[in-house]
């Protein structure tokens, strides 16, 4: 190729052939294949895991990874054929060279005809002190005869093949009846009486004496053929005589012997077999006698092939004879050249020169263009994508810089009131009066107690449990009538706004979910270790809305898929048009749910009538459960961070993806089955502390039974609370065992201090609302119990469910003993289950 362009065309061009030749042939297989021959089909079920019976079906994703991946490039001049039919650029050093080249040429293919290099001709020349001719034997001729019509047959059934244009092997023929060349140039010259030269008679005669020659061959063959026509017929004519002789002889032996005493009918049949017999010999020998006339037209024909081998090579040594010559020629002629082309040979090469090397420059020039486009591509991808983050970036600051100069204003006014104190005090008061320093120490009091507006929104970020009437998820902080009550949770809320200042955990897990919100703006957030590790920190209060609903989708999108649009409005339409068995005790559970709660505190609040809703919609999802207490409070807690709609999916996850099967039916089978997992747990993490509540039979499960069953709500403070939904939601159920156990190691020591079981019961029923790090807490569940496998707890699980059924049952059957025995028995009519009396 002239040029880059030109070499990337020639290779797309040979590509594309290469592509539809490999179609073609796997075209012509899979037809091959699609149609077996009925010796190659196979019956009965083997067929369909033969792999010869396979159809090949076509790589459709490599023809659109290489439709997509190719190069669209076109030639800046003539290529292929089109170039082939055009003259060849000519050059000032091509025409010098031409006469030069073209003698070359020509010496090349007389060496390759003097060494005998052409394939299609299968002759051997052998070479000694002078040029000899070989001259075949009759066996070798026939021998010869036989193995060219071996191949001409051959030759003839495959289509592809062609046959030698020299048939006879030259090579077979041995040496002891070769010629000399001369003897036979000399004879030739004798029958045509000419005294010219080898390159004359070659040129002038070649004809005359291979028509002399064929003329008495033609002659002499023709004698030979009336020969042995005569004496074929002489033999025929001896052979009848025979027969006949035979013949007769026979029939009178025959007759002479049996025709005394055989019937005529049967003599005439003996004599028809006779005739019969005759016929078919003379058949026989007729046919043989065919056999015998193509064997000898075969022999003749061999021998004449022998003699026009022979006349060939004769011929072949005329044409060397004549190249030789040619040679001689173009040698001189070549010389001729090299001397006037000497002086004009140095000037074209020194234009030659510079032309290659300025064509060599564009060709770089022509690559580095090219390179710096693709570079430029890629750089202002790079660049659009930078200036992308570096908007998000300004935003974030901007944000930052406000809310830092809000803060450092409100520092420069708590600064000056605090400086006030300060001078106030300095000068001391002896009077017992109230000085205007108490009165500057209240305001300060009132101030930091005072609770958080929606005018001072920045205080939020660091008061989040400040001493209000409701905290910022709507649970009610200080009781209203207890005063008791009322400084424990003043205290509880002061403790933990101490936990927030003192370390600034909230700060730093902010910017730490801002830092990775930032990063996945553009793209899908998938599983991850730093996703999961952020979300067990804690979701901030503003994304946990966003991250909820993304792991609620996370595990119901099989469920969602399978659902037509519009599913959750369909079930709640047939809620409310149609009366449902669960929705009465949904109606008596509704006030009941988050009492403490102001979302949830009168009916007409507002999430009174969303949690109907999701209720009900899922009693008509799931008829075997319809409605079970516990059910209203995890859809409480959903509703505050989400819609109807995503809250109902969020109760579906939890029911149906993450609880095992019967977990909130009547019989609370899975619930019992946890229990007694959880049992296991801590006899295995907490060995001590299940000892101790062994030695003074404390049935700790009444306790934590509640807390699997509604994800400890109303069981922890609200902060904890959400965070453990946080990490409950991302990974499942093995949340609640991991925190359960957290929960008691937090307050082990105190718990090992208690000596009585009224004490210890009494202390677990309150103690989880005296635990208020939760960066502790998160600490022990996630790092202080590990290794925690998951399959471990699904074994345990199988173990004790088979474990609870079979109890189940036996309590069964003594309750069906002893209803038959209350009705056969008089005195026990009077008795009464607990079922009949709650009914």
């Amino acid at each position: 190729a002239a040029t880059r362009q030109d070499m990337t065309y020639w290779l797309q061009e040979l590509q594309q052939k290469r592509w539809e030749y490999c179609n073609n042939l796997d075209a012509a297989k899979r037809d091959s294949r699609t149609s077996p021959t009925p010796s190659d089909f196979s019956k009965g079920l083997v067929a369909k895991d033969n792999p010869d019976l396979s159809i090949l079906s076509q790589n459709a994703s490599a023809e659109r990874a290489r439709n997509i991946l190719a190069v669209e490039t076109s030639p800046t001049d003539l290529v292929g054929e089109q170039a082939a039919s055009q003259p060849a650029p000519v050059q000032p050093s091509a025409i010098n060279f031409s006469l030069k080249q073209w003698s070359t040429e020509i010496k090349n293919s007389m060496s390759s005809l003097r060494k005998g290099n052409n394939e299609n001709r299968k002759s051997v020349f052998y070479t000694t002190e002078e040029w000899e001719l070989l001259d075949p034997t009759p066996k070798d001729l026939e021998d010869s005869m036989a193995l060219e019509e071996k191949r001409k047959h051959l030759a003839e059934g495959s289509k592809g093949l062609t046959s030698s244009a020299f048939p006879f092997d030259f090579g077979r023929i041995p040496h002891k009846t070769r010629r000399p060349l001369k003897d036979m140039i000399g004879s030739s010259k004798n029958r045509n009486s000419s005294d010219s030269s080898p390159t004359e008679w070659c040129s002038g005669n070649g004809n005359k004496l291979v028509s002399e020659l064929q003329l008495k061959c033609q002659s002499q063959q023709e004698e030979l053929e009336k020969l042995k026509k005569d004496l074929s017929s002489q033999k025929e004519l001896v052979r009848l005589l025979q027969q006949t002789v035979r013949s007769s002889q026979y029939d009178k032996y025959f007759a002479s012997r049996l025709c005394e005493g055989v019937p005529k009918d049967k003599l005439e049949l003996l004599h028809q077999k006779d005739d019969q017999i005759l016929g078919l010999n003379n058949q026989l020998e007729k046919l043989n006698l065919e056999k015998d006339s193509l064997q000898q037209e075969v022999k003749n024909l061999k021998c004449k092939v022998g003699e026009l081998n022979e006349q060939l090579g004769m011929l072949m040594e005329t044409i060397q004879a004549k190249d030789e010559v040619i040679m001689k020629l173009s040698r001189q002629l070549s010389e001729c050249e090299d001397n006037t082309s000497s002086q004009s040979g140095a000037v074209n090469s020194s234009m030659a020169t510079c032309t290659n090397k300025e064509l060599q420059e564009l060709d770089r020039l022509k690559d580095n263009l090219q390179g710096y486009k693709t570079q430029n591509k890629f750089l202002n991808k790079e660049i659009l994508e930078l200036s992308a983050l570096r908007r998000n970036a300004e935003a974030r600051e901007r944000e930052w810089q406000a809310k830092y100069t809000s803060l450092e204003a409100k520092l420069c006014q708590i600064e000056s009131k605090y400086l006030i104190l300060l001078q106030e005090m300095k000068t001391p008061v002896c009077s017992e009066e109230q000085s205007p320093a108490r009165e500057v120490i209240t305001q300060l009091l009132e101030d930091a107690l005072k609770a958080e507006t929606s005018e001072q929104p920045e205080q939020a970020f660091f008061k989040p449990h400040l001493v209000s009437e409701y905290d910022i998820y709507g649970f009610q902080t200080v009781p209203e009538d207890d005063d008791e009550e009322k400084l424990v949770a003043k205290s509880r809320a002061l403790d933990l706004r101490s936990l927030s200042l003192s370390e600034n955990r909230e700060i730093s897990a902010g910017v730490k979910w801002e830092n990775y919100l930032a990063s996945t703006m553009n793209r899908e957030m998938m599983r991850s270790v730093e996703l999961k590790n952020l979300i067990r920190s804690g979701i901030p209060h503003e994304h946990r809305s966003k991250m909820w609903k993304w792991c609620v989708n996370l595990h119901v999108k099989k469920f969602k898929d399978s659902t037509v649009p519009g599913y959750f409005q369909t079930l709640l339409q047939n809620a409310l048009e149609k009366q449902n068995p669960a929705s009465k005790q949904i109606e008596l559970d509704l006030l009941r749910t988050l009492p403490n709660n102001k979302h949830y505190s009168s009916p007409t609040s507002e999430g009174i009538q969303k949690l109907r809703n999701v209720l009900l919609a899922f009693s008509w999802r799931n008829p075997d459960i319809g409605y079970c207490q516990g059910l209203n409070r995890l859809v409480a807690i959903a509703l505050l961070y989400l819609e109807q709609e995503d809250a109902f999916w969020c109760l579906v996850t939890i029911v149906e993806v993450f609880m095992p099967r019967d977990y909130y039916t009547k019989t609370l089978l899975g619930s019992q089955v946890d229990q007694r997992v959880f049992k296991d747990l801590m006899s295995e993490k907490l060995p001590r502390l299940h000892a101790h509540f062994e030695q003074y039979k404390v049935d700790y499960t009444l306790i934590t039974f509640n807390w699997f069953l509604v994800v400890f709500v109303d069981s922890v403070v609200s902060d904890i609370l959400f965070k453990i939904w946080d990490s409950f939601l991302y990974e499942g159920p093995k949340v609640i065992f991991r925190f359960a156990l957290a929960l008691f190691k937090y307050k082990e020591e105190e718990i090992l201090k208690l000596q009585d079981s009224m004490s210890i019961f009494k202390y677990l029923r309150y103690f989880t609302r005296t635990i208020l790090d939760a960066r502790k807490l998160t600490g022990i569940a996630f790092g202080d119990l590990n290794p925690f496998p998951l399959r471990q707890i699904r074994n345990r699980r199988t173990y004790h469910l088979e474990k609870v059924r079979l109890e189940l049952t036996e309590l069964e059957a003594i309750r069906e003993d002893f209803l038959r025995e209350r009705e056969t028995c008089v005195e026990k009519r009077d008795l009464i289950s607990d079922d009949e009396e709650d009914s």
